[in-house]
């Protein structure tokens, strides 16, 4: 039954309603000059405290035009904040409400392997017509790699806009670090599967024959998310027998198989959007994503049946709550701001910039 039944009530704390009228305060006392950006995957208190909410792509492109606003105060995981701060303007500052909420995905791919795996490549194949991509969810050092090699981030959001802009620049892809967005990617493009190889940095060449990698078109790096790896197409079909007529969406770092059954595919954007536009009063859909997230669409939407297919939460999104930004807010003069090493900022820009203009 775990596939099926609405997700237990995410616990607050006792004292969230106190909080979320705190912030309120905090955020009229400095008007314009204050912005709170928030993920999709952030608790429903944190959620509702956003003065801009969306995925990652959307909130980092909130950052780069935020006119007004001196201070950016960005509630999501550490790779999301430091993109801002790198985007924003040079007299913009911004915070972080809880340093410790990293991504484990991003800790699979450093910048020492990536620079190995770079130089092993260039031994097969010219570097030069290889366009590394990075995804968002990543460190600022390999946004600063691509950068500085021509490259680009991606987003689940854009990424066949990101590789229509590489294949005008080069002949192949390396793809990091998820291997998963990357595959779904090459696939949706009409990418044959041999010309789609993995990755594996832990291994010589990453495992891989020279026939192999100059055959390639795509190079995935060996990399996943475990909150969405965990859905499957059992649980699929399971939802499906349970709930006639159900809809299901899975977010695009799911597995290819788990992809392939499911009706839909995309974004957290994506997944907003569908069940605030599309869906109508009575329809049903199960979600493979992040749990808070399908949560709050439940309840802002109780006349649609919207569940996920497993519970499955990500503990770092998890991380920051109401307490965490009203103490933020409340000693924002003194919160210590996220500042990007300068040696990395200007080639992550330039990453970033490039994810910018090839979207619109």
């Amino acid at each position: 039954m775990a596939g099926t039944v609405m997700p237990s009530p995410i616990r607050v704390e006792e004292d969230e309603a106190e909080n979320i009228e705190r912030i309120r305060e905090l955020k009229n006392e400095r008007g314009d000059s204050l912005i709170i950006l928030a993920h999709h995957y952030q608790r429903m208190g944190v959620h509702a405290c956003g003065d801009v909410v969306g995925d990652s792509y959307h909130l980092c492109k909130a950052a780069a035009h935020t006119d007004k606003a001196r201070d950016i105060v960005f509630c999501g995981v550490r790779f999301m904040v430091t993109s801002a701060a790198t985007l924003c303007r040079e007299d913009q500052i911004v915070y972080h409400p809880d340093r410790n909420a990293g991504c484990p995905m991003a800790d699979m791919a450093n910048l020492p392997q990536v620079r190995t795996s770079w130089k092993e490549l260039g031994e097969v194949v010219e570097t030069a017509k290889v366009v590394p991509v990075v995804y968002m969810n990543s460190d600022l050092d390999l946004k600063a790699f691509c950068g500085e090699r021509g490259g680009i981030v991606c987003t689940s959001s854009n990424a066949g806009k990101v590789f229509d802009w590489c294949f005008e620049r080069g002949e192949k892809i390396f793809f990091f670090p998820d291997e998963h967005l990357g595959r779904n990617t090459a696939n949706k493009y009409g990418i044959a599967r041999d010309q789609i190889v993995l990755w594996d940095p832990k291994l010589p060449k990453g495992g891989l024959s020279d026939e192999q990698i100059a055959n390639s078109k795509v190079i995935l790096w060996k990399g996943y998310c475990h909150v969405h790896t965990r859905f499957s197409v059992e649980m699929i079909e399971k939802v499906r027998a349970e709930h006639e007529g159900i809809k299901v969406i899975v977010h695009p770092e799911c597995t290819e198989q788990t992809v392939a059954a499911a009706d839909f595919s995309g974004s957290t954007g994506f997944i907003q959007n569908y069940v605030e536009n599309t869906m109508k009063p009575g329809d049903k859909v199960a979600i493979g994503t992040e749990v808070n997230m399908i949560h709050r669409l439940s309840v802002e939407y109780p006349d649609r049946l919207v569940i996920p297919l497993v519970r499955s939460l990500c503990p770092n999104m998890f991380k920051i709550s109401t307490g965490d930004l009203r103490d933020c807010l409340e000693n924002l003069d003194t919160w210590e701001p996220v500042t990007p090493d300068p040696a990395e900022k200007a080639f992550a820009k330039t990453a970033l910039d490039n994810m910018l203009a090839c979207a619109g």
